[in-house]
């Protein structure tokens, strides 16, 4: 076969001709098909991950399969005005949301539209959504508390800063709730907050920014809301646009606190995406990379050493379970991920044990570390003691015989079980939360009727927030419970019990 040199210049003088037109055509793309969501784009050659394309009536879709013809496209509004052969330009912008200042006490979409009547959100610094988690490096072991002011979890699974403690329990059994106490007891504290709402009803967010409202602490807080109505891949993205809001001011040295309400919703609507970009499907349909959509949210909190800032991000992820079955895919995979978990029982909600945490289920692998040694001398013995106590009623059913050291630790038992259950958005200060554990451990409470024990609490505080206001403040200055201290709280505990009338 012979080469000839005119045919050579031929094909050399075409390219050079269509130079300009093939410039054009890798900026913008025709849709090939839509619906579903899904939009699939031909001749946008040089788009990224995760980049934004324009479709007509300004909206836009998020670039997921980079295929070799064609690029799949999950849109982020409504598909009813694309049709086949519209086109699509590149914004040559991978998915970023606006940071700081500006979203602070604000309700916004995932893209960072304003939903609170607010008026527009100044974008002054943005930030990509999907970025790598920190390394091991820039890291330190969490041993600082991040307190949520409900005493079954301060006392037994405690939070630390830098920590991501899962709260797992069926719906209604108030999972958003510990969420919301957390979120109200950082008031006095320097931790801003953000609340991301993946697949609620409008209704519910709207009860979430007024509860806030409220009590004050929207201040310091963000609400990220990608609703029900919402499409699938707002969604998707929501958390990650939280944790990506949460992240600047963690790497700015500052403490950060997020919540994930849920992640179960978020899978959901991955799973949805992944079937309609046809991914292939994998256990209970949903794609492979499941577990990595979680782990690489969820790694991102983090506490960074001093020579990083020091600034820190604790996560508070919610998974809704079916039936209690914690066992689940979903549920079983963000355990793996997760530094422990509170898991809420219906049993104990339905009983009127609230926050209706299972004291055997529920762990922190951060454990004691993330306590002050004042709280841990006071609850060091609380899990073992509710765990004997509830294997010991489990037993005293049967009505046998039961001598008095048995029927002495059933009794306690019964008193610390009433004396952990707590109203909703009162959440309480450690020092009082270790006066009042301490007052119930030490077995003051043991000679007052179970159904006197709240009523002894509430009294109690009022008490020693009058009459001994300088205790408190020793706890909360010391952190730490030596002899002297314990004997003043003792003759303060006596000194109540004196005046107290059931």
């Amino acid at each position: 076969m012979q080469i000839k040199a005119e045919e050579i210049s031929q094909i050399i003088q075409d390219q050079i001709a269509n130079y300009e037109q093939k410039m054009e055509m890798t900026e913008t793309g025709t849709v090939l098909s839509v619906g579903d969501g899904i939009a699939r784009v031909y001749g946008v050659e040089n788009c990224q991950a995760m980049e934004l394309l324009e479709f007509p009536g300004q909206v836009f879709g998020l670039a997921l399969n980079l295929e070799e013809d064609s690029v799949g496209c999950a849109l982020l509004g409504e598909d009813t005005h694309i049709n086949e052969g519209d086109t699509v330009k590149r914004t040559g912008r991978v998915f970023s949301v606006p940071v700081g200042e500006a979203v602070t006490g604000r309700v916004i979409d995932p893209v960072g539209n304003p939903l609170d009547g607010k008026g527009p959100v100044t974008l002054e610094e943005s930030r990509l959504v999907d970025i790598k988690a920190p390394g091991i490096v820039e890291r330190q072991p969490v041993d600082e508390p991040m307190y949520t002011g409900l005493k079954s979890i301060d006392s037994m699974t405690p939070i630390g800063r830098g920590q991501r403690e899962l709260i797992i329990g069926d719906r209604q059994v108030g999972k958003t709730a510990i969420g919301l106490d957390a979120i109200l007891a950082q008031k006095e504290s320097d931790v801003h907050c953000f609340y991301v709402a993946v697949g609620q009803k409008k209704s519910t967010v709207a009860g979430v920014a007024d509860t806030l409202q409220r009590h004050g602490a929207m201040e310091h807080t963000t609400i990220i809301s990608a609703t029900a109505s919402e499409p699938a891949a707002l969604q998707y993205i929501a958390p990650f646009a939280g944790c990506a809001m949460a992240e600047h001011l963690r790497d700015n040295g500052k403490p950060a606190l997020v919540i994930y309400d849920d992640l179960s919703k978020q899978a959901v609507a991955y799973r949805q995406m992944s079937l309609l970009l046809r991914r292939p499907p994998g256990r209970e349909a949903y794609p492979g990379d499941i577990f990595y959509l979680h782990s690489r949210l969820l790694e991102r909190a983090a506490k960074f050493s001093d020579e990083h800032g020091g600034g820190s991000l604790t996560a508070l992820p919610i998974i809704e379970t079916q039936a209690g079955d914690i066992s689940a895919y979903i549920p079983t995979n963000v355990i793996s991920i997760t530094d422990g978990q509170v898991y809420l029982e219906p049993n104990l909600f339905n009983a009127g044990f609230r926050p209706a945490v299972n004291v055997g289920l529920s762990v922190s692998r951060v454990g004691g570390s993330a306590q002050t040694k004042a709280m841990k001398k006071v609850a060091g013995t609380l899990r073992l003691d509710l765990a004997q106590y509830r294997e010991l009623a489990a037993f005293a059913q049967f009505g046998s015989e039961l001598d008095k050291s048995t029927q002495a630790k059933l009794e306690r038992g019964k008193r610390m079980m009433e004396l952990l259950k707590q109203d909703q958005y009162q959440p309480m200060p450690v020092q009082d939360q270790v006066a009042v554990l301490f007052a119930g451990s030490r077995g003051y409470m043991d000679d007052i009727s179970e159904d006197s024990v709240r009523k002894f609490e509430g009294e109690f505080l009022d008490f020693m927030k009058n009459s001994k206001p300088e205790l408190l403040d020793e706890i909360k200055e010391k952190k730490d419970m030596d002899q002297d201290l314990e004997s003043k709280l003792s003759s303060a505990v006596e000194e109540f019990k004196k005046g107290f009338q059931e």
